[in-house]
C-alpha cells in the first residue's frame, strides 16, 4: 500500500471507529483489537493502528502497554475538570463568535439548532446519536466563528468528550428542551452580535449539562469517582 492510499485507509479506519465510538458500540473498557478491527474494514492493521493512535490523541481512546487501545472511562472527577474548562473556554469562543461570524456561519448555526431540535422531539424518541454528532457540528461551529485557531486546538477534544460519554442519553425531556432553547439562543445572540448574551447563553448551557451528567448544583462539589 503506498502512502496515499495508506492515508486513505486511515481516513476511512479513523471514520469508522469515530462512528462506533459515538454510536455506544464499545462500551468503557472494552479492547479495540487491531486484526478485528482491519478485517472488518478490509485493510491492513498499519491504517488501524494510525486511527487509533490519532484518536487516542484526541483522548477518545486510551492506549495500555501490551493491551492495545481500549474505550477509556470517565470519572465524575474528569468530566468536572472538563465542564470547568468549557465554562471558560467555550463562553469566550461565544462571545467572539458573536463579533466574528459570517452571515453564512449564523445560517448554519440556525439550521443545526432547527435539525436538534427534530433530532430531539421529532420522532417517538430521541435520536441520541444524531442529537451528538450535530450538538457537535454546532459547537465546532461557534468555535471556528470566533476567528482564533489556537481556541480551536484547544477545546477540540472537550468538544469531543460527548461523543463518548453520550451525554444526552441522560437528558430527560425538560432537560433536553431546554439544551434546544440554548441554542436557539446561542444563534440569536450571535445573529445579532450581542457577545454579552452569548457569554452568558454559553455559560448556563454548559452549566445544564454539567447538573445532568454529575447531579450537583452549578456551584457545588461533584463526587469522585475511586
Amino acid at each position: 500500500m503506498n502512502k496515499p492510499e495508506r492515508l486513505r485507509a486511515t481516513d476511512v479506519a479513523y471514520s469508522s471507529i469515530r462512528q462506533g465510538l459515538a454510536a455506544g458500540r464499545w462500551p468503557a473498557g472494552s479492547h479495540l483489537r487491531e486484526t478485528e478491527l482491519a478485517a472488518e474494514l478490509g485493510i491492513s492493521r498499519t491504517p488501524v493502528r494510525e486511527a487509533l493512535r490519532k484518536l487516542a490523541s484526541e483522548q477518545l481512546v486510551q492506549f495500555e502497554p501490551h493491551l492495545g487501545a481500549r474505550v477509556p472511562g470517565w470519572s465524575d472527577r474528569d468530566l468536572e475538570e472538563i465542564f470547568a474548562l468549557r465554562v471558560e473556554l467555550e463562553s469566550f469562543a461565544a462571545g467572539r463568535a458573536a463579533l466574528h461570524a459570517s452571515p453564512g456561519q449564523v445560517a448554519v448555526l440556525r439550521q443545526l439548532a432547527q435539525d436538534i431540535e427534530h433530532a430531539a422531539f421529532g420522532g417517538a424518541e430521541p435520536d441520541y446519536v444524531r442529537i451528538t454528532e450535530l450538538n457537535n457540528r454546532f459547537h465546532r461551529l461557534i468555535v471556528a466563528a470566533a476567528g482564533n485557531r489556537r481556541l480551536d486546538s484547544l477545546i477540540a477534544t472537550l468538544i469531543d468528550i460527548p461523543l463518548v460519554v453520550r451525554t444526552f442519553a441522560r437528558f430527560d425531556r425538560q432537560a433536553m428542551a431546554r439544551s434546544v432553547s440554548h441554542h436557539f439562543d446561542l444563534v440569536e445572540a450571535i445573529a445579532g452580535g450581542n457577545a454579552d448574551w452569548a457569554v452568558a447563553v454559553m455559560r448556563a448551557h454548559i452549566h445544564a449539562g454539567r447538573q445532568v451528567m454529575l447531579g450537583t448544583p452549578a456551584g457545588g462539589s461533584a463526587g469522585q469517582a475511586d
